[in-house]
């Protein structure tokens, strides 16, 4: 009798076991689980480390000893570099860089979806290659263009069009080299978020348009502001945000160009930059760390007031 009884919890368990087991299957937690950890390892725990270590000094050899807000004191009252160069110029590229880049990336998915497949595609290619290599790499390239001797390509055009009487060094000149900077940047802005936006576009309802010419539209401006830019404000925010973390995440670019670290000035040297130069050149990770987390706040803001333009407030 004792048997049987056993046999049947045993039965019982086994029987909720796999209801469980279907449950769990069917959880929607199932799927999102691999992102989930992938971003716990990638993004949360790398910036909790960050935020810890900024607290400490940490040489990479010895361990990280506690220092409490010294570097972040440091950082605002001690280093005029950061403060005059890397931030001044961080937010200047990023200003331009940022909306113009966007606004491109915009205009040239609206005239993209405007042309027939085949040709859309080829062109789309050709638009988005620059920014696989990455602006450090392009940076390389155009350096041949701004050659500050007379072999360059920029200056040869300008000598023999008697524009200037000597070869200008425009990769030396701290004038010059923040300007070509932002023109590389924005030649390499077309991402993924000019993906994401050429996509919003092609998924939009058509009926849409025709409604509204019914309404009373009249041409293809009161469409784009009626009708396409409030029907793709995800893609519209996910390019926003790309365009945000991509200009706050640059860097190297000056150094490439110039041919040093730092460029001459410190002209277009950025908070990556910064954040690079004390870790990896001179050790100090914890300081470091603290210049990364002050760049992690400044991207923040600027993601809520992408938020407040093209998030759902309903």
């Amino acid at each position: 009798m004792e048997s049987s009884v056993e046999a049947n919890v045993r039965v019982q368990r086994q029987r909720q076991l796999k209801q469980s087991l279907a449950r769990w299957a069917e959880s929607p937690y199932l799927f999102i689980l691999p992102y989930a950890v992938l971003f716990s390892l990638l993004i949360v725990l790398p910036v909790a480390v960050a935020i810890a270590l900024s607290f400490t000094y940490f040489n990479t050899v010895e361990f990280p000893k506690f220092v409490g807000f010294q570097n972040y004191i440091d950082l605002f009252t001690g280093d005029t570099v950061f403060l005059q160069h890397a931030v001044s110029n961080t937010l200047l590229y990023a200003v331009i860089v940022g909306p113009i880049g966007y606004i491109l990336a915009f205009l040239l998915a609206w005239m993209l979806s405007q042309v027939p497949h085949n040709i859309r595609t080829i062109y789309t290619v050709i638009i988005y290659s620059p920014s696989v290599t990455g602006p450090v790499m392009m940076a390389v390239v155009w350096r041949v263009l701004f050659s500050g001797d007379r072999a360059g390509y920029l200056n040869y055009w300008l000598l023999n069009m008697n524009i200037i009487q000597e070869p200008l060094q425009w990769l030396k000149s701290p004038d010059l080299l923040v300007p070509i900077m932002i023109f590389i940047g924005l030649w390499g802005s077309m991402g993924v978020g000019f993906l994401a936006m050429l996509a919003g576009l092609l998924n939009i309802d058509r009926t849409l348009y025709e409604a509204a010419y019914i309404d009373g539209i009249q041409n293809r401006w009161q469409e784009i502001f009626y009708i396409t830019i409030p029907s793709m404000k995800p893609q519209m925010l996910f390019g926003a945000v790309m365009a945000i973390i991509g200009t706050f995440n640059a860097s190297g670019i000056a150094a490439t160009l110039s041919g040093g670290s730092p460029p001459p000035q410190y002209a277009g040297w950025l908070i990556v930059d910064h954040a690079n130069d004390f870790g990896f050149v001179r050790y100090e990770m914890g300081y470091a760390s603290a210049v990364t987390v002050v760049l992690l706040f400044i991207v923040i803001l600027f993601n809520k007031i992408s938020y407040k333009l093209f998030g759902d407030h309903k």
